[in-house]
């Protein structure tokens, strides 16, 4: 690791459930204890099988230890440019089929980029998305997944710290590591909304997750090389309280003796 940064905090577990359940628990402790203060969580949600594991923990703990989520407010990261909400590839529609309509969230507390309309409407609304989040009194949790390209929210390379919710292009590989779920890589949106790297940073905490092999290399140059725009993820290492959860294939590249456990 190189003297630029403290070490990160990484976490590798032997697959992607037990890893889930940690950041399940993290979550629950601080949903609990900002109700235990009279106030609400806020937290900040990442779409894609990455998070599904740990969504359907929180689902059973709902349903099972009375997890109430009536004092969160959540920001999903971003929203492909193009689909309304009822689409089933929109992730608005995916975060109510997995998570919202589970659980006891009210619906005007869950946040979600808008994808539809003009670039120039795209503008404002990204504008209102980060006064939305500040006025929320800022992300208290946020959960990120990782591309093959280095992304975190869909921050394609090149990204900085000064990136704020916009609109952007999808990266060849990204449209491609997508397609399955549109059927024909032809099919999927060629630009998403997304939140900067900026204004994950400014998340109080962060819980990374990663999983498979094909994520080794990326979590690798994320972690162990000097953050830099061509890896976004890369700009995580300056973040006070950030942990990567990673399962032993997504993990496998790195040297664990640069980590702090």
């Amino acid at each position: 690791m190189n003297s630029h940064s403290s070490a990160p905090h990484l976490r590798i577990f032997p697959d992607e459930q037990q890893a889930a359940v940690f950041a399940a628990t993290v979550i629950e402790s601080r949903i609990r204890a900002r109700a235990a203060e009279g106030k609400f969580a806020v937290l900040g949600l990442a779409t894609g099988q990455t998070p599904l594991a740990v969504y359907r923990e929180l689902v059973r703990r709902h349903r099972t230890n009375g997890l109430s989520f009536q004092n969160v407010i959540t920001f999903n990261l971003d929203e492909y440019c193009g689909l309304p909400p009822e689409h089933p590839q929109s992730y608005r529609f995916f975060m109510e089929r997995e998570l919202f309509s589970q659980i006891d969230i009210a619906p005007e507390h869950t946040h979600i980029p808008d994808g539809m309309g003009t670039a120039a409407e795209h503008a404002v609304r990204c504008r209102k998305y980060e006064a939305a989040i500040r006025a929320a009194g800022g992300i208290d949790l946020q959960i990120l997944g990782i591309g093959r390209t280095g992304h975190i929210g869909f921050n394609e390379p090149p990204a900085g710290p000064e990136t704020r919710t916009r609109c952007v292009e999808l990266n060849a590989l990204t449209l491609a590591d997508n397609a399955r779920f549109f059927g024909a890589e032809e099919s999927v949106p060629r630009q998403a909304v997304t939140m900067g790297v900026g204004t994950i940073l400014e998340a109080k905490e962060i819980l990374l997750l990663a999983f498979g092999e094909k994520k080794a290399d990326v979590v690798a140059r994320a972690l162990q090389e000097t953050p830099a725009e061509e890896c976004p993820a890369s700009w995580l290492q300056q973040h006070p309280r950030c942990t990567w959860l990673v399962d032993a294939a997504a993990g496998a590249k790195l040297a664990e003796e640069n980590f702090s456990q």
